[in-house]
């Protein structure tokens, strides 16, 4: 309807995003005290704060409602606009895999390099072993950053990251279950219930990883516990300057959350997906052009795609004329040993989680219990 309105002032886009920003107010404050949203459901056809557009080809159509929740997941694991965000949850029925999809064929969105939205507040903690050759990486979340920036908090993870270095546990289950090694009287799950008790938040051991090697491992934490990686090497050189370059590369996937090592690792049906999904897209955008050229257009974009996917296919992040790749060449040649990149690990604190929200009156009569 507004889009109509403004068609003839050219101030759609302004006009948009004001409407953006005043149904975000809006949403936050029709949270209930107990931080539960009141979702207003979008169904093409309709006339609600969230379907302002009357789509009248689809009205009357047996649609799942969109909820502003469904279509503010979409706008953030995507960066699409609010209005194809809603439509593309509309045409695929809500389905959120299938709209990312739609988007992206649409040329509106890019590729997502890490799934779902991220939101909850904890801290990622690593530790190396002196020697180098094992290493461990642990998320634990907490409910609000007031507690994650807590001394207390921040010294169980570091004693959670500790647990994980020296144990043999494939598993969560099996890592709850052992001995805590601070009081071998209580198990993991125990201690992480007192210590539920004493800071007076609910806190969770998401996950964690071990890396044991015969060659090195390197780690790095980003923003204060915000992000961590490990980084597996073999190297047969091993002094200052490669464990500055393997610091850098570090840094690099703490950045630029690459998927893969290297481009022979990733799954064939990740590729024929990724392949479908451009060849609709190129023939969205290009519709006159024949199919020789759609081709040509689908190997470079997916080839493009692959780069940014693959660690030793990236940029070098301190020098763009380089990849990854050819900046280990260089720091080989210069140290006279070979250097192999062998796996790495990246944690971002609550990725694919969704935050707890209350609005501002029930957190201030929560604060004053």
């Amino acid at each position: 309807m507004f889009r109509q309105m403004n068609a003839s002032t050219g101030c759609d886009k302004r006009v948009e995003a004001f409407f953006d920003l005043w149904g975000s107010g809006i949403r936050a404050a029709a949270e209930t005290a107990a931080g539960e949203k009141e979702e207003v459901p979008y169904r093409p056809g309709s006339l609600n704060l969230y379907n302002m557009n009357n789509e009248k080809n689809m009205e009357g159509n047996q649609m799942a409602a969109i909820t502003a929740g469904m279509v503010k997941e979409l706008r953030e694991m995507t960066g699409a606009g609010m209005m194809d965000c809603k439509k593309a949850l509309a045409a695929t029925d809500g389905d959120m895999e299938k709209a990312v999809e739609f988007l992206r064929e649409k040329g509106l969105a890019a590729a997502s390099k890490k799934a779902g939205r991220i939101a909850a507040e904890g801290l990622v903690k690593t530790l190396v072993s002196e020697d180098g050759k094992s290493a461990a990486i642990v998320e634990v979340n907490s409910e609000t950053d007031f507690v994650a920036k807590n001394a207390q908090f921040q010294g169980y993870v570091a004693d959670v990251a500790a647990q994980v270095l020296a144990s043999s546990a494939q598993d969560m289950d099996a890592f709850m279950a052992e001995a805590w090694a601070k009081d071998a009287s209580l198990t993991v799950a125990q201690e992480l219930s007192s210590q539920i008790a004493v800071i007076g938040e609910n806190m969770n051991i998401r996950r964690f990883e071990k890396i044991t090697t015969d060659g090195v491992v390197i780690d790095y934490i980003h923003g204060g516990g915000r992000i961590g990686v490990l980084l597996e090497v073999s190297a047969e050189v091993v002094n200052d300057d490669v464990k500055e370059a393997l610091k850098n590369i570090a840094m690099q996937i703490a950045a630029l959350t690459p998927k893969y090592v290297k481009r022979d690792e990733i799954p064939q049906e990740f590729v024929e997906h990724e392949t479908e999904i451009l060849k609709v897209q190129a023939k969205n955008e290009n519709p006159d052009k024949p199919d020789a050229i759609i081709e040509k257009m689908i190997v470079g974009r997916l080839n493009k795609e692959l780069k940014e996917f693959c660690l030793l296919d990236q940029a070098y992040v301190k020098d763009g004329d380089l990849t990854v790749a050819k900046y280990l060449e260089q720091v080989s040649k210069e140290v006279g040993g070979k250097i192999e990149l062998k796996k790495f690990v990246r944690f971002e604190t609550g990725e694919g989680l969704e935050k707890k929200e209350e609005d501002f009156a029930a957190e201030v009569a929560k604060q004053m219990q």
